[in-house]
C-alpha cells in the first residue's frame, strides 16, 4: 500500500511533522518540520531535554494526537488525516506502547504468563502455551512465568511488556522514558529486551534522555525546542 504516491514502509515514517499546542491564548509549536523514518529491526531513540518535542512526536506515532501538518505512515498506513476508529484500530493491532512506569503497563492480578495471553488475544491472536513460554524466556523471564506484578521487580515488569509486545508481531513498538525508573543493572536488562524485541523485526521509537539508551542505539533522533537538530 502507498500513500499519495509515498513508497510503503513498514515500519514508521514522518515527513514535516508540525504540531501546535494551544495553551491559554498562545500557540507552542512542539513540533516543527521533523523527518525521520523507523526502520524495521532498528532501534531508535528519540533524544533530547524535556520540552524538546519527545512525548509530542511519540504520541503521534502512537496514532494517540495527530499531527497539525506534514505526514505519517505506519505500516505503510498514512495515518495524518485517518478517522479515530482507524487510528484507534492501528494502535490495536499495529502498534505496542510501552510506559515509563513498569506497573502502568501491566495488569495487577495477572501472572506474567497471563499478561502475554492477554495482549496476543487482544491483538486478535491466540497464542500457545508454547508460544508464551517462549516470549517470556527470550527475556529471561522463563522462570517468572507465574508471578504477578508485584512479585517482580521494575526490570523484570518492563520485560514482561516488552514480552507483550512482541506476540502477534505488531510493527511499530514506541517507549516513553522506559528506563527512567530503572537502575543501571536493570537498565541494562531492559535494553537487551529492546535488541531481542527488535531482532523479531519491529521498528523501536524510544523517547530518552538516557544516555545508556542513546548509546545502545541503532540510530539518533535529537530534537531541540521541536526542531531536528541530529539525525542519523
Amino acid at each position: 500500500m502507498s500513500v499519495a504516491g509515498v513508497a510503503t514502509r513498514e515500519g514508521a515514517y514522518c515527513h514535516n511533522v508540525r504540531k501546535v499546542y494551544r495553551v491559554d491564548r498562545e500557540r507552542v509549536l512542539a513540533l516543527d518540520a521533523v523527518t525521520k523514518e523507523f526502520r524495521r529491526g532498528d532501534f531508535t531513540v528519540i533524544a533530547g531535554p524535556s520540552g524538546s518535542g519527545k512525548s509530542s512526536l511519540l504520541r503521534i506515532l502512537a496514532c494517540v494526537d495527530r499531527p497539525d501538518g506534514g505526514s505519517v505512515e505506519i505500516a505503510g498506513h498514512g495515518v495524518a488525516d485517518a478517522s479515530a476508529r482507524r487510528r484507534r484500530r492501528l494502535r490495536r493491532y499495529s502498534i505496542a506502547f510501552i510506559f515509563a512506569d513498569p506497573v502502568d503497563n501491566l495488569v495487577e492480578y495477572l501472572t506474567a504468563a497471563d499478561q502475554v495471553r492477554l495482549a496476543a488475544r487482544l491483538r486478535g491472536v491466540r497464542a500457545t502455551g508454547q508460544e508464551v513460554t517462549e516470549a517470556l524466556a527470550r527475556l529471561g523471564l522463563a522462570d517468572r512465568a507465574d508471578h504477578i506484578p508485584h512479585q517482580l521487580s521494575g526490570g523484570e515488569q518492563q520485560r514482561v511488556a516488552i514480552a507483550c509486545a512482541m506476540v502477534g508481531g505488531p510493527p511499530v513498538v514506541v517507549a516513553d522514558e522506559p528506563t527512567a525508573e530503572l537502575d543501571s543493572v536493570a537498565t541494562g536488562v531492559v535494553l537487551d529486551g529492546f535488541r531481542v524485541l527488535a531482532d523479531t523485526g519491529a521498528a523501536i521509537a524510544i523517547a530518552s534522555h538516557d544516555p545508556r539508551v542513546i548509546d545502545r542505539a541503532d540510530s539518533v533522533l535529537r530534537l531541540d525546542h521541536g526542531r531536528v537538530s541530529e539525525s542519523w
